[in-house]
């Protein structure tokens, strides 16, 4: 078969992504795609191309929407800064000072700051979470405010895949003077000041022909892949008293592809469950980069969000990856497994298998990738790393 078209725009010296787009398709095993780079509000890469939906061959589009997985959490982290730059919430202060009933479980003390790092050692909840429960934010917030820490706040990190973003669901209702969750003021902040399709859940507006169906991967497949994914990481998983089972298996899915089914689209999952574009991904992450813009994030919490990362007593090592990484307020930083933008100024998010959304301070840039096709990394999924090597090469030569 003819390797698929690319398609879009990549401005003069930036031939290059276009190149390694055209590899991913006819060598790297990319169903459909798309890659956006931003600096300056300007677009510099805006590029798509391969199947959107396998069950009928129909192309990607530029306007196709798909399920970004963690890349939610970037979404999630920008939602907050924006309410610290309103003056709504304070990193450093108690979590139970925005809600009292967090302080249960000994949890008093654990600031917003030590929750955002991954560190408060809430990476799961001891509750089933089914899609009733998720759907009902008042009863949700009871079964997050018992839970119990699984370690010391504080000593450690361990990612909290999925229970993060429904506390910061929480906190953002709390915090909000119109008491909004975080999938509206992603719509209402980002969104429509960005004029970019970014939401968390499918909201009522977006057709189902514009979205891009997850093509599920067997589970099982994992093993087969020992040099995309951790041996220990990989037998984490089936353990289901490990932190890692923990934090991924609830709610219950069979796989990552069951998050794009109906019963999930119609909710918010804050930490996982963001439908966008690239090309809307690159456009928040380059706002986030840059001194005004139209988002209402000033200077200071700007910085704030490209502040050296302040590791736990334990250091880098994650205890659900098996891996090295860093995090702080709510997005991931570069660290000895993971290295993104040009500097430890960068800050962003990955989604498994492969999708990622970035911004680079040094270079005033906003990067993303996101795709139908999920890999086995955990992070630096070859397709999406020699996009953004790519990128990163005509920036320097720019």
């Amino acid at each position: 078969m003819p390797t698929p078209p690319v398609h879009g725009h990549a401005a003069p010296g930036f031939e290059g992504v276009r190149a390694a787009f055209a590899e991913n398709l006819a060598l790297r095993g990319e169903l459909g795609g798309a890659c956006a780079l931003v600096r300056d509000g300007e677009t510099l890469v805006d590029l798509w191309g391969g199947v959107r939906d396998s069950a009928t061959a129909s192309p990607w589009e530029q306007d196709t929407v798909v399920l970004t997985y963690s890349v939610t959490k970037g979404l999630a982290a920008a939602a907050l800064a924006w309410l610290h730059a309103q003056g709504r919430l304070d990193y450093d202060a108690p979590v139970a000072d925005l809600w009292p009933e967090f302080a249960a479980a000994g949890k008093g003390a654990i600031t917003l700051r030590t929750l955002l790092a991954h560190q408060a050692g809430l990476s799961g909840v001891d509750t089933r979470l089914t899609p009733a429960l998720v759907g009902d934010l008042d009863a949700l917030a009871t079964v997050l405010a018992r839970q119990e820490p699984a370690w010391p706040p504080g000593t450690r990190h361990a990612y909290h895949a999925l229970s993060l973003g429904f506390f910061q669901n929480e906190i953002a209702r709390r915090a909000d003077e119109r008491g909004r969750t975080i999938g509206t003021l992603v719509q209402e902040e980002f969104a429509a000041p960005l004029r970019q399709r970014l939401s968390v859940g499918v909201p009522p507006d977006l057709p189902a022909s514009r979205i891009a169906p997850i093509e599920p991967v067997n589970p099982l497949k994992i093993f087969a892949h020992p040099g995309e994914l951790s041996p220990r990481f990989a037998l984490a998983l089936i353990c289901p008293w490990s932190l890692t089972a923990k934090s991924v298996r609830n709610p219950r899915l069979e796989g990552p592809a069951d998050l794009d089914l109906p019963v999930w689209r119609g909710l918010e999952l804050p930490s996982s469950n963001g439908y966008a574009t690239a090309r809307a991904v690159a456009a928040l992450y380059g706002a986030l980069a840059n001194d005004g813009g139209p988002l209402g994030i000033g200077a200071a919490t700007r910085a704030l969000l490209a502040a050296p990362v302040q590791l736990p007593e334990a250091g880098e090592y994650d205890r659900v990856f098996k891996r090295h990484t860093a995090y702080a307020l709510g997005f991931m930083k570069p660290s000895s497994d993971f290295d993104f933008g040009t500097s430890p100024r960068a800050f962003g998010a990955p989604g498994v298998g492969g999708s990622f959304g970035y911004a680079d301070p040094d270079t005033r840039c906003g990067y993303a990738y996101v795709t139908n096709r999920l890999g086995f990394n955990v992070f630096d999924d070859p397709r999406e790393q020699a996009l953004r090597r790519a990128c990163e090469a005509a920036l320097r030569n720019a």
